[in-house]
């Protein structure tokens, strides 16, 4: 368990290791805002590193046996990958479990409207978020346009320098006596939250003349028209890359560490592993950021299903099999945690608080007040992974998400275990998580992958 920082620690060939990692994750963190965006990464990754789509197999009823490397997209939204061990599946996998979705704001179904002379979006809030904090700053969109003809339309705008970013406005402080009377969840409501899209008026026209330039817009680059909206994913989330952060470039502020922080780290692990004896299994899922639901979320069986189908393959298709491989995996439940800020300190209870450059956090348990919702691992099975991670000189820390009556969250880690199998949380400590902006120590992300690199080593 770390005592001091990791930075104390680490040898020239460590930190150029550690630069290496993070400067593939700021790239990551750049291109990859939304879950299409991470899946189809993940996808062209691990098709570089030698892995074959496992629906491929599937359809041309081809055997899977040890040493095949596989992936499965599931809706474009999550994907599971599977290194195959030498030892029998039936004694189980080794998972390393992350969610790819991010607090954010999406698009409305009916979204575009004109008030004196602007055109706004409408949008609906997507997990936790404090809604002040999204006003006035540079945004954009990524998502996809579906039509009913089938046609599926990328959108991005808001990333490329040339692109106009878009934003929220608020009110000038001159005349903000009433709103900073507020409750800080009433200063900025959820229904003022519209994106600020132009203000152009469409020559020749005199009604909604700045809603139908936008529209003329997006029907000149993205060839689709307002009714299309209704059957689109778009999101709208904060523009521009991933940053180190701090003078010593020690950090990175970014959008969307939680928790793409564990899933990167979880990726860079699986593809780094060539050999296992326990077969290897990276899942990497949708929706946890608002309950885990949907046919994309783990309360989903989706998970289940492509097991299902990799035994099929493995000539061991039967119910049983695929219950004796759930129970006897193991996981680690890649998720954030909150790391301590001492500007907030009343928050937290320090002796049991993570800190930034003291390596990987273990949760024993999250949830809120009396561990309501939480997973609660066995001391046995946190035992084994402490001794994997002193085995393999990982540092490592242990933490709860701040004082017990004070909050509290959630991850994928219950779900998980209600096949029977051990879990424990165990990721990254973010500072100003759910921000806009979140912030990782680099020593933390690379104590993260060399973690995860341990774990399904094992």
């Amino acid at each position: 368990m770390a005592e001091n920082s990791c930075w104390e620690n680490y040898s020239q060939e460590d930190l150029e290791e550690l630069n290496k990692l993070n400067n593939e994750y700021i790239e990551f963190l750049s291109q990859c805002k939304t879950e299409r965006e991470c899946v189809k990464e993940c996808v062209r990754q691990a098709e570089e590193a030698g892995y074959k789509d496992l629906q491929k197999v599937i359809d041309n009823k081809e055997s899977v046996q040890a040493g095949d490397k596989l992936y499965y997209k599931y809706m474009d939204k999550s994907i599971v990958m599977f290194n195959i061990g030498s030892e029998s599946i039936e004694k189980g996998l080794n998972i390393l479990g992350a969610h790819i979705d991010s607090p954010r704001l999406d698009i409305k179904q009916n979204p575009l409207y004109e008030n004196s002379g602007l055109a706004y979006l409408d949008t609906h809030y997507y997990g936790g978020i404090k809604k002040y904090q999204w006003v006035t700053i540079p945004l954009a969109i990524h998502g996809v346009v579906v039509k009913t003809d089938g046609t599926k339309i990328d959108v991005k705008v808001g990333e490329d320098p040339n692109d106009p970013v878009l934003f929220i406005s608020d009110i000038l402080i001159h005349l903000a006596q009433n709103q900073l009377e507020k409750r800080g969840n009433k200063v900025v409501e959820g229904e003022d939250l519209d994106i600020l899209v132009g203000n152009m008026p469409l020559k020749g026209e005199k009604k909604e003349a700045v809603k139908k330039n936008i529209l003329k817009l997006i029907k000149d680059k993205y060839d689709f028209e307002e009714k299309d909206f209704m059957s689109a994913e778009l999101e709208v989330v904060p523009a521009g890359r991933a940053r180190s952060a701090g003078l010593d470039s020690s950090m990175i502020l970014a959008y969307g560490h939680d928790d793409k922080v564990c899933a990167y780290t979880s990726l860079a692990a699986m593809l780094e592993k060539d050999e296992v004896k326990r077969t290897a299994c990276l899942l990497l899922v949708d929706k946890e950021e608002i309950g885990s639901v949907g046919a994309t979320g783990m309360r989903s069986r989706f998970f289940e299903n492509v097991l299902c189908e990799l035994l099929d393959r493995m000539g061991q298709g039967s119910d049983l099999v695929l219950r004796r491989v759930l129970a006897n995996s193991k996981m680690l439940s890649s998720d954030v945690n909150a790391a301590f800020d001492p500007l907030y300190a009343e928050v937290f209870e320090k002796r049991n608080a993570s800190f930034f450059g003291k390596g990987l956090v273990i949760n024993k348990y999250t949830g809120s007040r009396g561990k309501s919702g939480s997973n609660d691992a066995n001391a046995e099975y946190l035992g084994e992974v402490r001794r994997i991670f002193e085995k393999y000189d990982v540092a490592y820390q242990s933490s709860e998400l701040g004082k017990v009556d004070q909050g509290g969250g959630g991850t994928i880690a219950y779900i998980m275990a209600l096949y029977g199998m051990d879990v424990v949380d165990s990721g990254v400590a973010v500072l100003s998580m759910h921000a806009p902006h979140e912030a990782v120590s680099k020593a933390d992300v690379y104590e993260a992958k060399k973690g995860y690199v341990a774990f399904i080593s094992e």
